[in-house]
């Protein structure tokens, strides 16, 4: 099992035409963002234009959750509210427009991908999948298999289980816990 802690201080912005990207790991790390061969990404942006368009992404499913704002986006010409925290998800070939400033987590996962999920996540939890993702909403400890990790806020980590062995999690505030099974 390898985990690999991936600080919020350590991403470097990208230009996006509503904004800033900011991308934590692009899997596998021989994937290229703009060939989008990639297997999923991890990334948290800033909307700072409204109303923006969010970016197509053909043969792609995407999670994407407000970490400071309330959303209010048009999908495919439907509008749609999400609250502070709420996963919104989508298939990221839709038409999708924003109307709220803010920052946002997102999560692209390729339609290739037998399994994929992501939740909310506090207390206890165990899981066997194939890759974990766990984003920290606020300063967290999460404890994998009794051995603690700090978490600052938009912290993440990605425990890579090909074993798919049972792992146990404690987590001391809600994150957003991420799961894929290849």
């Amino acid at each position: 099992m390898n985990i690999q802690l991936l600080s919020k201080k350590n991403t470097k912005p990208s230009i996006w035409s509503g904004g800033l990207t900011y991308e934590y790991m692009i899997y596998p790390k021989t994937a290229i963002y703009a060939n989008r061969d990639f297997a999923f990404r991890i990334s948290s942006a800033t909307i700072e234009q409204t109303p923006s368009e969010f970016t197509k992404f053909k043969g792609y499913y995407r999670y994407l959750i407000m970490l400071d704002n309330d959303l209010e986006v048009e999908v495919n010409e439907e509008k749609k509210s999400y609250g502070k925290y709420e996963i919104m998800e989508f298939n990221s070939d839709d038409e999708v427009t924003s109307f709220t400033k803010g920052t946002d987590f997102n999560w692209m996962v390729s339609e290739k991908i037998s399994y994929h999920k992501l939740e909310i996540a506090n207390g206890n939890l165990n899981c066997n999948a194939e890759m974990v993702i766990v984003f920290s909403l606020d300063t967290t400890v999460i404890t994998i298999n009794e051995k603690p990790y700090h978490l600052e806020p938009y912290d993440v980590l990605v425990i890579e289980n090909q074993k798919k062995e049972n792992i146990s999690f404690h987590f001391s505030n809600e994150c957003l816990f991420g799961i894929l099974n290849f």
